[in-house]
């Protein structure tokens, strides 16, 4: 081994001072810090589950009030689609969920398909490696990329997430809920029976661990700015009960006024039927245990110093699962009709809370409508990372400004082109302004509510506004050619149902 002496000339004093303010801001001055970011999604959780949206909830959330509080609540938030990986794919693309042909859960429901009358169209079993992930961009951005949780955006080993951008998957794989098998797997409980994630103690839970996960991932960091994806699978079905919580919420309920079916239920499509009271003392524990794991998660932040600079987004992939003929029914959407799997308010309005380094007015409420598209051109904006157009649009002003009167958006649209357990069948649907319009293929009608003066949907006034039901239907269809969107055909004539309406 052997050293080179390297001698240089005199520096000029002038010289001198630019190299070292050239190093001082090369090497992390306080204007260069580039913001963290924590998105942190939910499966299923409703719009009424947090205390924040609804103060008629059975549920108690008083981390996600703390949110709130300190950030912003969008009143407005919807999901892309009303199941889950249409929305999921959303959120990592920035598309529509029409533009890479995820309409449908993965692999999607397939149940009395030959007694129907339309057939319905196929769609993508996995988020294709072409298209661009938001990890892939913050990779680009010279960032962490961490996932933790839930993935379900391909059967294939060869889709799931450290193939999508991210250097870490902790429990990320093909299916979209934890697993009853026994012998193999007990649900939310070790063991989980999971590929991407190590079974613990017995009897851990696993909301908890992976909170665990991502806290040590934060910590693990250094100084490097990361991408935390956190995906928690509650508060997915199987519903089990998380001890610390569950008697509380057992006695709570026993202190209610018990109500008839009459009043707990009402019919629902044409067939379906919608649980309107929030009372199953189970789901009230996973709740809560996700909101103390919330908790975990902001105090972690402060802990390491991260909370001044991190960027923390809170939402769900789609409405509550409120509708009997599906997976149950656990919980109710409040005011709102309908739930998971549904174009109904009930299926599509989410949860939305923001915190940052730069959030104007902490603590107040927007009722401008947004959408799961949103989040990926607002997170690579805050990064000051560069990004091509989709089909979303930046929440920067919303979040950073005192006065947000110039954004405005007057058009947000969904299609969900299948069956769906809950008994929804194929149909899409278009906000305008205060006014929403459902159209469905099988019967070629539509329904038309004034969310203003409606936000229950319980008037349809198609019959008695023909004229706006006609315009908005071809508003509608105007957004699904131009997002790509493929329609059902009837059997008898295999004819593409909108090129006859």
């Amino acid at each position: 081994m052997y050293f080179v002496k390297v001698t240089y000339p005199a520096l000029k004093p002038w010289l001198l001072v630019y190299l070292l303010t050239w190093a001082f801001c090369s090497c992390g001055s306080p204007a260069e810090v580039r913001p963290n970011f924590v998105f942190i999604l939910v499966d299923d959780l409703g719009w009424a589950d947090i205390e924040a949206n609804w103060e008629g909830t059975f549920y108690e959330t008083p981390h996600v009030n703390a949110m709130a509080a300190k950030g912003i609540r969008f009143s407005q938030a919807y999901s892309a689609h009303p199941v889950c990986s249409p929305t999921r794919a959303a959120l990592m693309t920035g598309k529509h969920p029409n533009s890479v042909n995820i309409t449908d859960w993965i692999p999607g429901f397939d149940r009395d398909a030959d007694s129907r009358p339309i057939e319905t169209p196929a769609i993508d079993h996995e988020l294709a490696l072409e298209e661009v992930t938001l990890a892939e961009k913050f990779k680009e951005g010279g960032y962490q990329t961490y996932f933790v949780g839930k993935w379900h955006l391909g059967e294939e080993e060869a889709f799931w997430p450290e193939f999508q951008g991210f250097d870490v998957n902790i429990g990320g794989w093909s299916v979209g809920a934890p697993q009853l098998k026994k012998g193999i797997s007990n649900g939310y409980f070790s063991p989980y029976g999971n590929p991407r994630l190590s079974d613990g103690p017995e009897g851990e839970y696993l909301t908890d661990r992976l909170t665990e996960e991502s806290v040590r991932l934060m910590k693990e960091a250094g100084n490097q700015p990361f991408l935390l994806y956190l995906s928690y699978y509650t508060v997915h079905t199987p519903i089990q009960a998380v001890d610390r919580y569950h008697e509380r919420f057992q006695r709570k309920l026993a202190e209610q006024p018990q109500v008839s079916e009459e009043v707990r239920y009402q019919p629902e499509g044409v067939d379906g039927v919608t649980r309107l009271i929030q009372d199953n003392a189970e789901y009230a524990s996973m709740v809560t245990a996700m909101d103390e794991n919330i908790g975990r998660i902001m105090d972690a932040l402060r802990e390491l110093g991260l909370e001044e600079n991190t960027w923390v987004i809170f939402t769900s992939d789609n409405g509550g699962l409120s509708t009997l003929f599906s997976e149950g029914a656990p919980t109710a959407n409040g005011p709102l009709r309908a739930g998971k799997g549904w174009c109904y308010e009930g299926g599509i309005r989410v949860p939305l809370l923001i915190t940052g380094p730069e959030i104007k007015n902490p603590g107040r409420v927007v009722e401008t409508p947004v959408v799961s598209m949103d989040y990926f051109t607002t997170m690579l904006s805050l990064a000051g990372i560069s990004h091509e157009p989709h089909d979303g649009t930046s929440l920067v002003q919303l979040l950073t400004e005192e006065s947000t009167k110039s954004w405005e958006r007057d058009e947000l649209f969904w299609h969900y082109p299948h069956y769906h357990g809950s008994a929804w069948r194929p149909g899409s649907a278009l906000r305008k302004g205060k006014w929403k319009l459902i159209h469905y293929y099988e019967s070629n009608t539509n329904e038309l509510f004034d969310l203003e003066s409606d936000p229950k949907e319980s008037t349809d006034l198609s019959s008695s506004m023909p004229e706006l039901a006609d315009s908005l239907r071809h508003r509608l269809f105007e957004r699904l050619g131009d997002s790509g969107a493929k329609f059902p055909v009837r059997k008898q004539d295999v004819a593409v149902l909108p090129s006859s309406l």
